[in-house]
């Protein structure tokens, strides 16, 4: 079920790309682009990353031989909307907890952490999976948020030090 916007949107750019690593780099690079020149800079890191683990899942995991995946962002008052569609809708992001020497599998957790809110919507065919950034708290409580799931890594698995590293980091370039 779709999470009901509570603003009229303001800003809204969509685009089909092909289920190939390159999409990935240029949906990072133009999202980045974009909500800078929507005006919210201290988000263009932010949203870079949430489209290039979104993007990568939905490649990965999501997309079905000749398919294209669709990202849409958009700009409220309030948040950075960002939604990467995907062709299969079997396969629902969960995140997990891997462990340490796993190579993969921690995408929706920097999503968990970074996002306000996030989850899956059906669509015809396949899902969507959509993460919203607030933008409307200051710049300064963004960057001292408490972390969900924060110090609850179950031993083995990967050290919630190093993920708070980045999100903490991503949160310090919103106030600059």
């Amino acid at each position: 079920m779709a999470v009901p916007q509570s603003d009229a949107v303001l800003r809204e750019d969509a685009l089909n790309y092909p289920p190939s690593p390159r999409s990935v780099s240029l949906a990072r690079r133009r999202a980045a682009r974009l909500v800078t020149e929507w005006g919210q800079p201290p988000f263009a890191s932010e949203t870079a990353l949430v489209v290039s683990e979104l993007s990568t899942n939905a490649l990965l995991h999501g997309s079905l031989r000749g398919r294209l995946f669709r990202i849409r962002l958009a700009l409220t008052a309030s948040a950075v909307r960002i939604e990467v569609s995907d062709t299969r809708r079997k396969r629902l992001p969960r995140v997990q907890t891997p462990a340490a020497d796993e190579p993969f599998g921690r995408g929706l957790l920097l999503i968990d952490r970074l996002a306000d809110r996030w989850g899956t919507m059906p669509r015809n065919p396949g899902k969507t999976v959509w993460a919203e950034l607030d933008i409307c708290r200051p710049a300064t409580a963004a960057a001292t948020r408490p972390l969900r799931g924060a110090g609850q890594t179950p031993p083995g698995t990967t050290s919630s030090v190093a993920m708070d590293d980045i999100v903490a980091e991503q949160r310090k370039m919103r106030g600059k």
